[in-house]
């Protein structure tokens, strides 16, 4: 018994058992799954010499499973079959040809066919790093946030926060809905001037 002739056995002995299904069998043997049922029945009658009587003249593993991909992407090259994703064309090719195959592997049958091309990752964007400024009141960046700060008990109030760039140094202060930019502006004042103030989106505010 040759090394292949032992290794078609192990798996045919594998599926008897149960410790594998009839189909993981059909996909390591390069058979569809009837022909696996028809196998496990000449095991049962002949035993182990069934496996040699059975590739006496035969094609190897690897020769049934290269032919058995050729024929699937030869079928699947048809216009029938144009957009069809892996899923639907491993269906088609056991309902309609007699081919057993995992989705995974007609995937990449596909794939080496040119029939089918593996999605492409999404890009995520990274931020670039930004140093921080050199020193205090070179970059303030401000933040807004209206909101029903007084949970109903007075009027709307916007949050304004401004953060020094160089220092981390936060200042923070409540000022009414209705106030002008040019108010809301006034209400937070940093120590000594600053260079640049780098606003949010909110209407309300312009970056200086």
């Amino acid at each position: 018994m040759t090394a292949e002739e032992r290794d078609r056995l192990v798996t045919r002995k594998k599926a008897k058992k149960k410790l594998i299904t009839k189909q993981a069998a059909a996909e390591e043997l390069g058979v569809s799954v009837r022909h696996v049922r028809r196998l496990l029945l000449r095991l049962k009658k002949e035993g182990d010499k069934s496996v040699v009587h059975a590739l006496k003249g035969k094609p190897s593993h690897r020769r049934i499973a290269e032919d058995t991909e050729k024929e699937a992407v030869k079928i699947l090259s048809a216009e029938v079959y144009r957009g069809f994703g892996p899923t639907l064309a491993s269906e088609y090719l056991r309902d309609e040809h007699g081919i057993e195959a995992s989705k995974e592997t007609v995937r990449q049958w596909m794939m080496r066919g040119k029939l089918w091309r593996a999605k492409r990752e999404k890009v995520v964007e990274v931020h670039t790093w930004r140093p921080r400024r050199s020193r205090f009141g070179e970059l303030v960046q401000w933040d807004t946030s209206e909101h029903d700060w007084l949970e109903g008990r007075g009027e709307r109030l916007y949050l304004i926060a401004m953060i020094d760039d160089a220092t981390s140094r936060l200042l923070a202060r409540f000022a009414p809905a209705r106030f002008h930019r040019r108010e809301h502006a006034a209400v937070v004042e940093l120590p000594g001037e600053y260079e640049f103030a780098q606003g949010d989106q909110d209407a309300r505010f312009l970056s200086a």
